[in-house]
C-alpha cells in the first residue's frame, strides 16, 4: 500500500501510495512507521492522487503509547496500517477501571474505552449545534457508567441543571438497570404538584448568594447585604434581645434625623417613613405617649406649630431616647438560624434606617433598589423556592437531596429550571454550585463526596458577570480552578461556546465536540480550547449526528467517536411539525 517516503517534515511525512488504494477510504486511518527500534504512530490527514500526508502523533515504547514525538522516522522506514494490538493500546479495553465511551466508525465500530477517573475527575466541555446529538451523547455517556456489570457507581453524585425535563426520560428508569440505582427530579414549576419543588434553606445563603439573587451591580450594596444578614440573624430569634435591638435601631434613626439641619416638615416626613417601614409595639406612629396629665399619639406629637416647630418636640425626644442603649455591645456576627423571606425583608428595612443611609441619597437609592428586588421575590411564586419549613444543617440538606422517601440513595439528581426567567435561573444555579462547593470543602476527608455539576445550556449560567467586580470572584471560575481537589467537577454542555467564561473553559481537561457550524464558535474553540488543532476543527465539520471528536485527558489521542443511541432516549427531539400540522382530507 505505502511505496515510498518522499519527505519528512517537523510534524508530518509525505508518502507515495499504490494506485489501487483509491478504492479504500483510508483518510484518518492510523499508520505505523517502523524503523529499527522506533515505532512511530501517524494519522493520514490528506489524500492527493497517489500521495498521502501523514501527521506524526506519538510513539509506541515497550507496549505503551506516548503522545508526541522526539525522534522522527527515517526515510527508509516501513509503513503499515496499525494492527489490532496496537489499536487496543489507543482505544483501551474493558476493565473495572474503564467504561465504554462509544464506537470507532473508522475501525469497524470497535468499542472505545476510557478510564473512569480520567473522565469524571476532570472538568469536561461538550459542544454541539442543536440536532448534533449532544444531549443524546450526554445521556449515553451517563448510561454507560451505570451499565457496568462488576463494579457499580453506587456512591456517584450527578447533579444536572437544565431548563427542560429532557433528561427525565433518559434517567428516570435507571433502577431498571440495577435496583441499587435511583433518580430524583426537582422542578421550579410551581404548578407541578407531582414533582418536588426546588427549595433552598435561606440561612445557608451568604452575602455572595444574595448578591447574585438580588442582582447586585455596585460594591456598596454588599455592605448593605452584610448588615441585613446580621439583623435577620438577631431578629429571627424573636426574643427580648432582638426586641431591644429593634427599638435601639429605630430610636437611633429617629434621633439622628431629629438633630439634622432640615425643615420640620422634612424631618417629620423622614421620621414617618422610618416608623412606617420599621416599628415595634413601643415605637410606632399610633403608640400613646404619656405627657403631664395627658396622652398623645406619637404621630400627633409631630404636628407643626406656628413657629415651624413640633408641638411636642421635648416629649418625643425624651420618649425616643428612652430606648437608646449606647453602652450595649450588640452582636455584629451572623449565625445561621431559621428565618423566612419575610424576616429577611424586615431586616433589610432596618438596614435602610441604620448606618445613616436615610441621609445619604446615593446609598439610600442603592438600598432601595435591593428592597424592590427582594420585595418582588417575596410577592412572587419564586418565594416558594426558599420556603423551607424547619431549620436544617448543610449536611442534612444534602442528605435530603440524595435520599428518596423510601430511604434509598439517589445517584442522579435532576434540577429542572423551567418557567422562570434567565436571571433567576442563573442565580439559583450559582447558589446551588456555591452550596455544593461549601459542602465539599467542609468534609473532614477531602474529596470523600465527589459531585458532578452538569450544566445543560451552560452559556446561560457560566458567563463573565458583574460578580467578578462586586464579589471579586465568580463561583464557576473558583470551582473550575479549585474544585477538582475537593471532588467538585463541572460539565459544560452548550451550543454557544462563545458565550462561556474563558477562565472556566480554560480549566476543562476533556472535550466532546459534536458538529458545530457557526464560524465564530469555531474560531473561539480553536483559540480557547487547549491542544485543539485545525485538523480537529475540520474533522468535526463533517460529523454525522451522534458522532463527536473526543480528546483530552480521557483519550490517548483525539478520535472520532460514534455515540450509541441512549436507551431510553432523552426527550430532546425537535417537534414533529408534520404530525401536528397536517390533516388528511377524506376522499
Amino acid at each position: 500500500m505505502f511505496k515510498q517516503i518522499l519527505s519528512i517534515n517537523k510534524n508530518n511525512a509525505l508518502v507515495i501510495i499504490d494506485n489501487n488504494v483509491f478504492s479504500e477510504d483510508i483518510l484518518n486511518y492510523y499508520v505505523i512507521f517502523e524503523d529499527n527500534d522506533k515505532k512511530i504512530l501517524g494519522e493520514i490527514s490528506e489524500v492527493d492522487q497517489n500521495q498521502v500526508k501523514i501527521n506524526f502523533l506519538g510513539e509506541f515504547i515497550n507496549n505503551k503509547f506516548l503522545s508526541g514525538i522526539i525522534r522522527k522516522p527515517s526515510l527508509n522506514s516501513q509503513i503499515r496500517i496499525i494492527n489490532d494490538e496496537e489499536l487496543k493500546l489507543l482505544i483501551g479495553t474493558e476493565t473495572d477501571n474503564n467504561m465504554i465511551l462509544g464506537l470507532s466508525p473508522l475501525y469497524k465500530n470497535a468499542p472505545i474505552y476510557i478510564d473512569i477517573n480520567d473522565m469524571f475527575s476532570n472538568h469536561t466541555a461538550i459542544f454541539g449545534n442543536t440536532g448534533s446529538g449532544k444531549t443524546f451523547g450526554v445521556s449515553r455517556l451517563v448510561q454507560n457508567l451505570f451499565t457496568k456489570k462488576n463494579i457499580i457507581p453506587f456512591y456517584s453524585n450527578i447533579f444536572i441543571f437544565n431548563s427542560t425535563n429532557e433528561y427525565d426520560n433518559a434517567f428516570s428508569k435507571i433502577s431498571e438497570y440495577n435496583p441499587n440505582f435511583n433518580y430524583k427530579m426537582f422542578t421550579s414549576n410551581t404548578n407541578q404538584s407531582k414533582t418536588p419543588l426546588i427549595k433552598i434553606p435561606l440561612w445557608h445563603l451568604t452575602t455572595d448568594d444574595f448578591a447574585n439573587l438580588l442582582d447586585v451591580t455596585d460594591y456598596s450594596q454588599i455592605n448593605i447585604i452584610d448588615k441585613m444578614l446580621i439583623y435577620v440573624s438577631a431578629f429571627a430569634k424573636d426574643d427580648e434581645y432582638s426586641h431591644r435591638y429593634k427599638n435601639h435601631l429605630i430610636s437611633s434613626a429617629i434621633i439622628s434625623v431629629l438633630y439634622t439641619n432640615q425643615t420640620s416638615a422634612r424631618i417629620r416626613d423622614q421620621i414617618f417613613n422610618i416608623l412606617t417601614i420599621c416599628k415595634t409595639k413601643e415605637l410606632n406612629l399610633d403608640v400613646e405617649i404619656q405627657g403631664v396629665g395627658y396622652t398623645r399619639k406619637l404621630r400627633k406629637c409631630f404636628d407643626i406649630d406656628s413657629k415651624g416647630d413640633f408641638v411636642e418636640r421635648l416629649l418625643v425626644t425624651q420618649y425616643i431616647e428612652g430606648f437608646l442603649e449606647p453602652d450595649t455591645k450588640w452582636n455584629e456576627e451572623y449565625e445561621p438560624v431559621f428565618y423566612t423571606l419575610d424576616n429577611l425583608e424586615e431586616a433589610l428595612n432596618f438596614t435602610l434606617i441604620s448606618e445613616g443611609l436615610l441621609l445619604n441619597e446615593k446609598y439610600y437609592a442603592e438600598a432601595i433598589a435591593l428592597k424592590v428586588k427582594l420585595h418582588t421575590i417575596c410577592n412572587s411564586s419564586y418565594k416558594k423556592f426558599f420556603a423551607y419549613d424547619r431549620f436544617i444543617t448543610l449536611n442534612q440538606y444534602f442528605n435530603e437531596l440524595i435520599i428518596t422517601k423510601e430511604n434509598k440513595r439517589c445517584q442522579i439528581i435532576n434540577f429542572v429550571l423551567e418557567d422562570i426567567d434567565d436571571r433567576m435561573a442563573k442565580a439559583l444555579v450559582k447558589i446551588y454550585s456555591r452550596l455544593i462547593f461549601k459542602f465539599a470543602r467542609s468534609l473532614q476527608e477531602r474529596g470523600s463526596f465527589p459531585i458532578h455539576i452538569m450544566l445543560e445550556e451552560a452559556h446561560r449560567y457560566v458567563q463573565k458577570d458583574f460578580d467578578i467586580q462586586t464579589l471579586g470572584y465568580n463561583i464557576f471560575e473558583r470551582i473550575a480552578k479549585e474544585g477538582r481537589k475537593y471532588g467538585v467537577i463541572i460539565d459544560l454542555i452548550t451550543q454557544r461556546p462563545t458565550e462561556l467564561s474563558e477562565n472556566v473553559l480554560s480549566q476543562c481537561s476533556n472535550f466532546l465536540i459534536f458538529k458545530i457550524n457557526h464560524p465564530t464558535d469555531l474560531d473561539y474553540i480553536e483559540k480557547m480550547v487547549p491542544n485543539i488543532s485545525s485538523d480537529i476543527i475540520e474533522k468535526q465539520k463533517s460529523l454525522q449526528s451522534g458522532t463527536c471528536i473526543a480528546f483530552g485527558k480521557m483519550m490517548k489521542l483525539p478520535m472520532i467517536v460514534k455515540m450509541e443511541l441512549p436507551s431510553p432516549k432523552p426527550s430532546s427531539a425537535s417537534a414533529n411539525i408534520y404530525e401536528k400540522w397536517m390533516y388528511k382530507l377524506n376522499k
